[in-house]
């Protein structure tokens, strides 16, 4: 798989990062760690090299199964993870890192990044040049490698960006959700900060694999996701996975696939994709090697607004 460069950085990720929320289990239901880091593991030999994790996925789970899936390989892959909005003063940061250090079982993190902004959460303001003083230090010591932010509006990146290098913004983006588009993607390619979206599936409803009159296990955090849970918007879903169906059918490739090929079109982005098996780590990864024309390009992104210019302008993706 083809390689860009991080930010402006010296790091080089795939258009695709392999996502390990689930690998946490915690929000999710019948997640299996066995199966988890065989998924992971398939992702990496199909070409995805860039795995992003967080110390909050399962309170250190998640890392900690990355390390199981890819320790033997750890020259060959980069790491990214995340700091909580709980833990932005100056030593709670370094703390946070020394542990997904441990975790990861390694000795440094390609890309370390602010989970949420200060405040987030109920958490304790912090401010921002504390957070990055403590993030550029880390830096310094070899710990990390780049820095970046996740779920920073446009202001709030530039805030940060006044005490160093922000290489990447984590943001929701996928067709059916693009609030980036309209706030920090202008800045991002203005100062070539890379966007790693997550959620790029919209958690799974570009598969088209959720019905009319799907219901989730109790304890599934997806049932409070706006898309799924407002009536109006899961319809304006089910009409334009239809419109999208045809398109698919052209490129031979399954709606999933055309979704995040469709996103990773897009200037400076790449898509952060979860796998619960090594199924849907192969799968996925052909998304990265299909090339999609200006026109069907313009008109998937036609066929996405259907459901987006009808959301309201709150950021968050989930009515916790």
């Amino acid at each position: 798989m083809e390689k860009r460069t991080l930010g402006q950085s010296d790091i080089l990720i795939t258009p695709l990062l392999i996502g390990t929320w689930q690998a946490g289990k915690r929000m999710w239901v019948g997640i299996e760690d066995a199966e988890t880091i065989k998924a992971i593991r398939a992702g990496f030999e199909a070409g995805i090299t860039t795995i992003d994790t967080a110390e909050v996925y399962g309170e250190g789970h998640s890392e900690q199964i990355v390390a199981q899936a890819l320790s033997d390989v750890r020259d060959q892959v980069v790491y990214a993870s995340k700091v909580f909005a709980n833990h932005l003063k100056y030593d709670q940061v370094i703390a946070a890192c020394e542990q997904s250090l441990k975790n990861l079982n390694t000795d440094y993190i390609d890309l370390y990044q602010i989970h949420w902004p200060s405040g987030s959460f109920n958490s304790e303001i912090v401010p921002i040049e504390e957070t990055m003083k403590a993030l550029n230090h880390l830096k310094e010591q070899g710990k990390i490698r780049g820095i970046g932010v996740s779920n920073f509006s446009r202001t709030q990146l530039e805030e940060a960006s006044q005490y160093g290098r922000i290489e990447s913004l984590q943001p929701p983006y996928s067709l059916f959700w693009r609030k980036v588009e309209q706030d920090a993607m202008s800045y991002c390619i203005e100062q070539k900060i890379s966007i790693l979206a997550y959620s790029p599936l919209a958690q799974g409803l570009l598969t088209g694999k959720f019905g009319p009159n799907h219901q989730f296990a109790e304890g599934d955090h997806r049932s409070k996701n706006k898309l799924f849970a407002n009536k109006d918007h899961y319809q304006r879903v089910q009409n334009a996975l239809e419109q999208l169906r045809p398109i698919a059918e052209r490129y031979q490739c399954t709606l999933g696939e055309l979704a995040i090929a469709w996103l990773i079109s897009q200037p400076q982005t790449h898509a952060i994709v979860g796998f619960r098996n090594a199924e849907q780590a192969e799968q996925n990864t052909h998304a990265g090697t299909i090339k999609i024309t200006p026109e069907d390009l313009a008109e998937i992104d036609q066929i996405g607004r259907t459901v987006t210019d009808h959301l309201d302008d709150n950021p968050v993706m989930w009515d916790f």
